[in-house]
C-alpha cells in the first residue's frame, strides 16, 4: 500500500461530522453533514469530505453523488476556533477541499435546507445542481468575524452572479433566500421543504439514465471553459464531440432513438 493511501485510510478510519450512504440499486451515495444542530464543519472534516469524494469518484456503484445535511440546517459553517489554531499555510489549502466536489467527475446534488451559510455555502458552490426550499438562506457572513470567504464562496459566487450582487452578498454579509437564489441563478430549483428529498431523488434518477460517459465529458469540459474565450470553448467542444461521436454510449443512443426504445447506456 502506498504511503499517500496509508495516510488517507487512517485519515478516514472515524468520519468527523458526517456520514457516507451508499445506494447501490440506486447508484447513488450520500454524503451527509450529521453534527447536529447546525451541523458545523471541522477542520478535519474538509480533509476527509475531499478524501470520500475521490473514493466516491472511483467507486463503480455510484453513479450520482447528493451532499446534505441532517435535521432543519444543511450547515451553518465552519468551526472558527478551528482558523485561529490552524497554521496560515494549512489555512491557505482549505480551497482544495472544498473544491473536491467541482473535480469530482460525477454529477455531484447539494441538497440545501435552513442555514448554508460560510463554508456550508461555498461547499454546495462547488456542486453542480443546488435545489433550496423556503426555509434555505444562503450566507458569506466572514464580514461580521473580520474576514473574508476562504474557500472560493466570492470567487465562485462572482462567477454565477456578478460583481454587484456578489459585492452585496460578501461584503454586508447579507442572507438571500433559497427563492432569490433561483431567482439569481444560483440554485436550481426550490420545493417545499417537505419535498426536498423527493425533488432530489427525481433528479438522481434522470442523470443516472443519461450516458455516464457523456455525463462526466460535459462536466469537464463546462468547468474547463469557464474562463476560456468563446472560439477556444467550441474548439474544445467540438474535439469532445468528436471522440464520443466513437463512443459505443453514442452509437446506443442513436439505436435506441430509432428503435423508439429506452437506452441502456454503459459508459464506454
Amino acid at each position: 500500500m502506498s504511503v499517500l493511501r496509508h495516510q488517507a485510510n487512517s485519515l478516514l478510519e472515524q468520519l468527523d461530522g458526517f456520514r457516507v450512504e451508499v445506494d447501490a440499486a440506486a447508484q447513488r451515495a450520500d454524503i451527509v453533514l450529521d453534527r447536529p444542530p447546525f451541523n458545523i464543519v471541522s477542520m478535519l472534516q474538509r480533509e476527509q469530505l475531499r478524501l470520500v469524494f475521490e473514493a466516491l469518484d472511483e467507486d463503480e456503484r455510484v453513479r450520482v453523488i447528493v451532499l446534505r445535511g441532517s435535521g432543519a440546517h444543511f450547515s451553518s459553517g465552519g468551526d472558527i476556533k478551528g482558523f485561529l489554531e490552524a497554521s496560515p499555510e494549512h489555512v491557505s489549502k482549505l480551497a482544495w477541499n472544498v473544491a473536491a466536489p467541482t473535480r469530482c467527475s460525477k454529477p455531484v446534488i447539494a441538497a440545501n435546507q435552513g442555514y448554508c451559510f460560510g463554508v456550508g455555502f461555498e461547499l454546495s458552490l462547488a456542486c453542480d445542481f443546488r435545489i433550496v426550499t423556503a426555509t434555505t438562506q444562503y450566507a458569506l457572513p466572514e464580514q461580521k468575524l473580520g474576514q473574508i470567504p476562504g474557500s472560493g464562496g466570492s470567487a465562485r459566487l462572482q462567477k454565477m452572479v456578478g460583481i454587484a450582487r456578489t459585492k452585496d452578498i460578501v461584503m454586508r454579509s447579507r442572507r438571500i433566500s433559497g427563492a432569490q437564489a433561483v431567482e439569481w441563478g444560483i440554485a436550481t430549483q426550490c420545493v417545499a421543504e417537505a419535498e426536498l428529498e423527493r425533488a432530489t431523488a427525481d433528479l438522481v434518477q434522470e442523470l443516472v439514465g443519461f450516458s455516464p460517459l457523456a455525463q462526466r465529458t460535459a462536466k469537464k469540459l463546462l468547468n474547463d471553459t469557464e474562463d476560456a474565450p468563446l472560439a477556444i470553448a467550441i474548439e474544445l467542444e467540438g474535439h469532445c464531440y468528436s471522440r464520443l461521436r466513437s463512443s459505443e454510449d453514442f452509437r446506443e443512443g442513436v439505436e435506441a432513438f430509432h428503435g423508439k426504445r429506452p437506452p441502456v447506456f454503459r459508459g464506454r
